[in-house]
């Protein structure tokens, strides 16, 4: 059985924080607002792990309110995230990450993000697309105050009519 998830983040910008984005340091500065080190692209591709398992969302997991978080690698969740769908018998088939951003140019550090998501969940990189656009100068990701990661997730669940669903899965 094939099931696809698909996850979205969005922050603003908090110029005093580093930028970290696929689980990669793009910068010292610039970073992203957020309880975590808000890596906006591991955040969306927790959120479409989850819905692919059919497993809620990052929030139900990792709520921002709770302390533990605080400041805490976004590539934890990826891995609890990973291990839900592991649990699932499920393999990761591919991912397909967009991010939207004026700033700062992205594609430098496209396969870092790729090589860094692909180990994350142990899948070759030519399953992990990572790419990035612009807003054309559009709303606030257009004016340059935060930016939008967007993930689409295909897991495919081996002998899904045989198995029993995972308690809170499926």
């Amino acid at each position: 059985m094939i099931r696809v998830g698909q996850g979205i983040d969005i922050h603003p910008f908090d110029e005093s924080r580093p930028l970290i984005l696929g689980g990669v340091r793009i910068s010292d500065g610039g970073g992203l607002s957020g309880h975590s080190d808000a890596d906006a692209v591991l955040h969306a591709l927790t959120d479409a792990l989850l819905g692919a398992a059919g497993a809620g969302d990052i929030g139900q997991y990792f709520p921002s309110d709770d302390p533990r978080w605080k400041g805490a690698s976004s590539t934890r969740f990826v891995e609890e995230a990973k291990r839900i769908v592991d649990e699932m018998n499920a393999e990761i088939s591919n991912v397909d990450i967009t991010i939207i951003a004026e700033k700062p140019r992205l594609a430098p550090f496209r396969e870092a993000m790729e090589g860094k998501i692909a180990k994350l969940l142990d899948i070759a990189s030519g399953h992990v697309n990572v790419k990035a656009t612009t807003a054309d100068h559009l709303g606030f990701i257009g004016r340059g105050e935060g930016l939008c990661a967007l993930a689409i997730v295909l897991i495919d669940i081996a002998g899904a009519s045989d198995r029993t669903p995972i308690e809170g899965v499926l």
